[in-house]
């Protein structure tokens, strides 16, 4: 979620119950020991008491690279600067990611994706948890189950697994059930991810991987209060209206006012768009407004396109 999923996005998404914790954009490492000011622009939440967001929602670190030594060092870094989980990144599809080599580029061989979580492990001990994000493989599925039992061995206290190869990028179906055969074989939790938009969404995903909890990346962005709409159907067994747009505009409206703190306003009005147009998708009202509000560069006027 490169680009999308900031600490203000976070503070918004995780400001009424739903999301167990949350997890920044990655930090790329590549040769050396990056400064302080790098992972507190990635995870400002590290200048907080607890590294949480504002409503208290724990924030973990995650880390992309292929260099075990530069990864350890900067494990050891972010340990020094208060981090209290760890997550490596050997999902992320992005065609320039790959090409340097880091992302689900590494799946295309278990070794490395073990020498990486050993190699984080070992610098940080037991001081703090270390996981994962995978996907079920670059090309293909086959070596799947070997990088998760890679992961395992390696250290790795938890995996996240999307349910589709690099190569499928986010192309539906996500496989679950494909999820759940490698759950099956491994004894630390894994998390079940990809293409879950709604409360049905998230009962199959369940179901077909067996696993007891779920990741939400792009459908929270789609809906604001899928979280919360699950949290509070396991909670009561109720199932709450859909989003109206009104709700969806009003989050919309107090991103802008939080980025607008720190950001020019065109880069305001484009990261509004970017956020509507990932509603427009699964609502039909925000595909409407982001026809007709795509061309607009006036952040007032965006915003008030937003509440008309």
């Amino acid at each position: 979620m490169e680009g999308v999923i900031d600490a203000h996005t976070r503070d918004l998404l995780t400001r009424q119950p739903g999301f167990d914790w949350t997890v920044t954009e990655f930090v790329r490492v590549v040769d050396a020991r990056l400064p302080p000011r790098v992972f507190h622009r990635h995870c400002p939440e590290l200048l907080r008491p607890a590294v949480a967001t504002p409503g208290g929602t724990p924030v973990h670190l995650q880390l992309l690279g292929s260099d075990p030594q530069a990864l350890a060092a900067n494990a050891l870094q972010a340990l020094s600067l208060g981090a209290t989980s760890l997550d490596l990144n050997f999902g992320c599809p992005a065609k320039l990611v790959n090409r340097h080599d880091g992302g689900a580029s590494l799946l295309r061989d278990p070794s490395r994706v073990h020498a990486l979580v050993a190699a984080v492990h070992e610098a940080v001990g037991h001081a703090i948890p270390v996981t994962a994000k995978l996907r079920l493989g670059f090309a293909d599925r086959r070596l799947a189950l070997s990088c998760a039992l890679a992961a395992e061995a390696g250290g790795a206290r938890q995996l996240v697994i999307h349910g589709r190869t690099r190569n499928e990028g986010y192309r539906p179906p996500a496989h679950w059930e494909w999820i759940g055969r490698i759950r099956a074989r491994l004894s630390i939790p894994v998390v079940a991810n990809g293409d879950i938009w709604s409360l049905e969404d998230y009962w199959r995903a369940r179901t077909l991987s067996g696993c007891r909890d779920v990741m939400i990346g792009r459908g929270a962005l789609a809906d604001p209060w899928l979280a919360p709409r699950i949290r509070h159907w396991q909670l009561t067994g109720e199932r709450l209206p859909p989003t109206s747009w009104m709700g969806r505009a009003e989050i919309l409206t107090r991103f802008a006012a939080l980025q607008r703190s720190t950001l020019a306003e065109r880069g305001v009005t484009s990261l509004i768009k970017q956020w509507l147009s990932h509603m427009r998708a699964q609502d039909l009202e925000a595909a409407r407004r982001f026809e007709r509000l795509k061309r607009i560069n006036s952040l007032d006027e965006l915003l008030s396109g937003l509440a008309a």
